[in-house]
Order: structure tokens, then C-alpha cells, then sequence
């Protein structure tokens, strides 16, 4: 099976175009994964682009492809967000990686009242850098045509203004998530608690202390309860189910 390269700066090439590739996507390619003359290999820009062919030329830190094929695949109409706590640990981003793998569109960071980590000022930058990366490097190994745009974080304040349909994922949640359809085509943001859980106020304040408050909700995932790192990949199998996107 081909690979899949990024080259965020890839115009749109045709067929019989050729592509090269270098820096460090390409080193990799040619070092690591050993990318050999006249395989067949896919280069994407991350944001929709995907274009096919053959490797006719390979030097020690890039690679060059004739393009066989080109793909387009459109930006969805309705985004499925993460709005992930932080978590100590790895926990929040093995979270980003299986997320991307399912097929999430962006992340946001969560500052949650229990979260142990705490980002601010240089941390948060570097925090949300290396969460990109991890992105990156999950759409690359599920061959996705888009990579999740990971935002800075927010607080609780600024998730209250989001403009979509905001489902929190807790335990106390009234209705089950599998039974959850949106009214309209808005974003879905999907909000994981830290490993303590969700306070009272961030209950009161997101959910409306579990009954319906607008377009947001308290959503129950399962009788199980899951760790941080899981909850998000999971209630995003259930909504691509759901949204007929798998």
C-alpha cells in the first residue's frame, strides 16, 4: 500500500506533472521509509489535495513524483471538534492521535477546572505545537486528505460562545449520545472531561445541570465509564455512524 507525504505548500499539480519533495517529509521518506524508484506513493497538502504517482527520482533528503492521479476532497460542511481536557501524562495526547485517526476535524484544548496540567504563555504555544504534530503525524499513517487544525485553548467562558452544538460527555448525562441527531448543519463539538471529571459549575454552566440548555447537552456515551484519552475517539465512532460518515 502507498504512503502518504505532506507538502503544505503543493499547488495543484496534473497528471504527468512532476512533484519533489523535501525537508524533513522528505528525509524521512527516503531514510526512514526507505522510498524507493518507481514505487508508487501519494503526496497530500493537508488540506483536501491528494495527488498519486510514481517516484522517479530519489536523493539523499527528497524524492520526486510524477503524478498520475489527482484528488480533491472538500472541507465537510459540518465539523466534528474535540474540545479535549488537558490531562497529565500522555493521556490528552494519545486523545489528539486516536481522535485524528477517527476522523476528527479540529482540536481545541480544554483548561478544565481538574485538569492537572496547566498551560499559559510559552507552555500553552509549545503545548499546542507539539498536539499539531501529533495530528499531523496520525493523518499521515490513517492517509487523510485534511490534517485537524489544533486551535489554542480555551476556557470554559469562551466554550459557552461557541456557536454549534456543544455535547458534553458525562456519566450523568439523561440521554444517550447513539440517539443524538443535530437540527441543522452546525458544528459538533464534542467536550472530554480531565481524569477527575467534570465540577458542578462546569456541569451547571455547560450542560444546564444536565437537561437540554439550547444547544448544549449532557450525553451519555456508554454504562461504562472511559478514561480521558478514550472517551473522544469513542463518541466520534459513534457520531461518524451516526452522521453516516463512515
Amino acid at each position: 500500500m502507498a504512503n502518504l507525504y505532506f507538502a503544505e505548500g503543493l499547488a495543484c499539480p496534473e497528471p504527468g506533472d512532476l512533484v519533489t519533495v523535501g525537508g524533513d517529509e522528505g528525509r524521512h521518506a527516503v531514510r526512514v521509509s526507505r522510498l524507493r524508484v518507481g514505487e508508487q506513493t501519494i503526496v497530500g497538502d493537508g488540506r483536501g489535495l491528494r495527488a498519486t504517482g510514481n517516484v522517479e527520482a530519489v536523493e539523499r533528503d527528497s524524492f520526486t513524483l510524477r503524478v498520475t492521479s489527482v484528488e480533491v476532497t472538500p472541507r465537510p460542511a459540518r465539523r466534528i471538534v474535540l474540545v479535549q481536557a488537558l490531562a497529565k501524562g500522555d493521556r490528552d495526547e494519545r486523545a489528539v492521535e486516536q481522535a485524528t485517526e477517527f476522523g476528527v476535524d479540529a482540536i481545541i484544548p480544554w483548561q478544565a477546572e481538574r485538569s492537572i496540567s496547566r498551560w499559559s504563555g510559552e507552555k500553552a504555544e509549545k503545548g499546542v505545537a507539539k498536539w499539531a504534530r501529533i495530528a499531523r503525524e496520525a493523518s499521515k499513517q490513517s492517509m487523510r486528505a485534511w490534517i485537524p487544525e489544533v486551535h489554542a485553548p480555551k476556557t470554559t467562558a469562551e466554550l459557552l460562545a461557541t456557536d454549534g452544538h456543544l455535547l458534553v460527555l458525562h456519566p450523568r448525562g439523561e440521554s444517550r449520545l447513539s440517539a443524538w441527531l443535530p437540527s441543522d448543519d452546525r458544528d459538533v463539538f464534542l467536550v472530554v472531561g480531565p481524569e477527575g471529571g467534570l465540577s458542578e459549575t462546569e456541569l451547571a454552566e455547560l450542560g444546564g445541570s444536565v437537561a437540554v440548555t439550547g444547544d448544549r447537552r449532557i450525553v451519555l456515551l456508554g454504562d461504562d465509564v472511559l478514561r480521558t484519552s478514550s472517551a473522544g475517539p469513542a463518541a466520534l465512532a459513534v457520531l461518524n455512524t451516526a452522521l453516516g460518515r463512515w
